[in-house]
């Protein structure tokens, strides 16, 4: 009988069963087979970003300035600070190979708050560069161009009491790419004004591109605050930087991140702290809070600097100690004791007058420093000056019994980390 003239029979429910089965069966293979392929695929990227990560991280890294990192010290539960310094070289037509860190920022990174906080340090304050044999004082943007990244993180480091260990440097023209990147940001600025062509309207919504987020964070001559405002506008930025970053959107175009980052940013954080930072405190990135070292306008040898008063100094000091959870120290360095010359030969911190501000010896502050101390030994009896050193270290650089945080690290510098000298 021919094929076609044969008959079909029902299929029964044993022949059903083993139809389904084998459905299914093949669905099953199916369906795992995609996610293997998947998952292959997402593995391979998944290993491709985190060498692409690795490969920038050790670009980025800082060999000559490396500190050993103590075991738990990122595990998510202690704070930690760096110094973040941005660099003037690179953008906006700027061509300078050794350039002044206008941006000065000690971050701290809080798991018990959940948060980091940013205090900016302005870029005309007057500080003692730590590293430097004269008796000289320069404004402490300076310290950079002078010492490199040594000298910045010793300075901030004795003009406020604080360990600084860690320090990531950014070239401000890598900052416009890095925003470019994520998508851009929005700010609502303050006041209206432009800056290098580019327009911002008070109270407006606005969409920054890289260089629009540049001219923003840049501008201080317009605006009422000067630097301050400056500031202000730079945590803004940073603060949206971040958030970007953070983001699932950010890996469109992680490669043009991570090879941003490498070629505008130097800092002695090693991959390894960096991959535990990422693991145990990117819950602290979402919530921020700022503030800033407030200084008195005055005049040494007719430069304008910002002198910042001893109980300012202090008030600084003891935020960023509570936040690290550390003990709140007496400060007693160079800046506290040109400040006690300055006001017992008539300069006054609540004047509103622009005054001047002399520098003096180092062998005069030490000098007037004992003669004071020698005073305060002979009027209080010995029992309460036993009492008042233990519960107080006093912070003095040139004192053998004073805080030093950092002669423990072991640094080294080159002003211009992004020439390829390292």
């Amino acid at each position: 009988m021919d094929k076609k003239e044969q008959k079909t029979f029902p299929e029964s429910r044993v022949q059903a069963k083993k139809r389904k089965k084998k459905l299914i069966r093949n669905w099953i293979i199916g369906i795992l087979t995609v996610i293997c392929v998947v998952a292959a695929g997402v593995g391979f990227y998944a290993s491709h970003l985190y060498k692409t990560a690795e490969n920038a991280a050790n670009k980025a890294y800082d060999k000559e300035n490396a500190v050993k990192t103590t075991y738990g010290e990122f595990n998510g539960k202690k704070s930690f600070a760096v110094l973040l310094l941005g660099t003037d070289t690179g953008a906006l037509n700027r061509t300078e190979k050794k350039g002044n860190t206008d941006t000065i920022i000690v971050v701290v990174v809080n798991p018990k708050k959940k948060n980091y906080t940013m205090i900016s340090i302005p870029r005309d304050t007057m500080a003692d560069m730590v590293g430097d044999d004269s008796d000289d004082v320069q404004k402490i943007n300076a310290a950079y161009s002078i010492g490199g990244a040594k000298m910045t993180m010793k300075t901030v480091s004795s003009l406020l009491n604080i360990p600084v260990k860690y320090y990531a440097l950014v070239n401000m023209g890598g900052l416009m790419k890095l925003v470019s990147y994520v998508g851009g940001i929005y700010v609502t600025p303050s006041l209206t004004f432009t800056y290098n062509e580019i327009k911002f309207k008070k109270g407006v919504r606005q969409h920054l591109n890289g260089q629009a987020a540049l001219a923003y964070s840049r501008m201080r001559y317009e605006d009422p605050e000067g630097d301050y405002g400056r500031q202000k506008r730079q945590r803004e930025v940073i603060t949206k930087l971040v958030k970007k970053l953070a983001t699932t959107d950010s890996l469109q175009n992680f490669t043009k991140i991570a090879n941003t980052l490498s070629s505008n940013v130097k800092t002695n954080l090693s991959f390894s702290a960096l991959k535990s930072i990422l693991a145990n405190y990117s819950d602290c990135t979402s919530s921020s809070e700022s503030d800033y070292l407030h200084g008195y306008s005055a005049y040494i040898d007719e430069a304008a600097y910002q002198i910042a008063s001893t109980s300012e100094l202090q008030r600084m000091s003891n935020k960023i100690r509570k936040l690290l959870g550390l003990k709140t120290e007496t400060i007693s360095n160079r800046e506290t004791k040109l400040n006690a010359l300055n006001i017992a030969n008539g300069f006054n911190f609540n004047s509103s007058k622009t005054q001047n501000y002399t520098i003096y010896s180092e062998s005069r502050t030490t000098s007037e420093g004992e003669k004071k101390k020698s005073s305060s030994n002979s009027s209080s009896s010995s029992s309460a000056t036993s009492s008042q050193s233990s519960s107080q270290t006093a912070y003095n650089t040139s004192s053998s019994n004073s805080t030093n945080y950092y002669s423990n690290y072991t640094y080294s510098y080159n002003t211009n980390p992004f020439s390829g000298g390292y």
